[in-house]
């Protein structure tokens, strides 16, 4: 489990990406349960000019690792974690980008409700982490074409994927706090 001690430190660990951005949720707890709002058009700070017109639903297994793949049509992703412990990292390969070659690096939790803005013109993806299948509820700024997808694919591996920290292939296996 990832506690708010640990979000806040990986918040100052990793920079930022430009876009990338992180929008910490209200959970109003009472007797019942909790509710929360987890996604609204007039969170400026968040959304800017965007307009969400789809949300979509992931669920994977523990380990599993979605990535890598970006999208040049201006698809924004908006992801919140619902259940279980996500890794979500966003990479800048383009070469006329001042901040080629960074990565942003974010864990997020459904026990700490948060929305993970990501431009899709960023190489990103995820991996599921613990021992518990990770549920995500993703929103977009585009609609998604089965018969022409605004998608790039890169292997989950892929060496040309550099972790700035330590300068060699970035490793969804390493802990995210080392």
């Amino acid at each position: 489990m990832i506690t708010s001690n640990l979000n806040r430190e990986r918040k100052v660990a990793t920079a930022m990406l430009p876009g990338v951005r992180v929008h910490e949720l209200r959970r109003n707890v009472d007797e019942r349960g909790s509710f929360a709002e987890i996604f609204r058009e007039d969170w400026r700070d968040l959304l800017g000019e965007d307009k969400v017109i789809q949300s979509n639903l992931s669920y994977s297994y523990p380990g599993v690792i979605r990535a890598w793949h970006r999208h040049s049509r201006g698809q924004i992703d908006y992801l919140v974690v619902l259940k279980g412990t996500l890794k979500l990292c966003a990479y800048d390969d383009s070469p006329a980008s001042p901040t080629r070659g960074q990565l942003s690096e974010i864990v997020t939790s459904g026990e700490k409700l948060e929305v993970v803005r990501v431009p899709g013109s960023y190489w990103h993806g995820t991996k599921t982490l613990g021992n518990e299948p990770s549920l995500t509820v993703y929103f977009l700024n585009r609609l998604y074409n089965a018969k022409d997808p605004d998608e790039e694919r890169r292997p989950w591996n892929d060496p040309n994927i550099v972790d700035p920290r330590v300068s060699q292939s970035y490793d969804w296996n390493k802990p995210s706090h080392k």
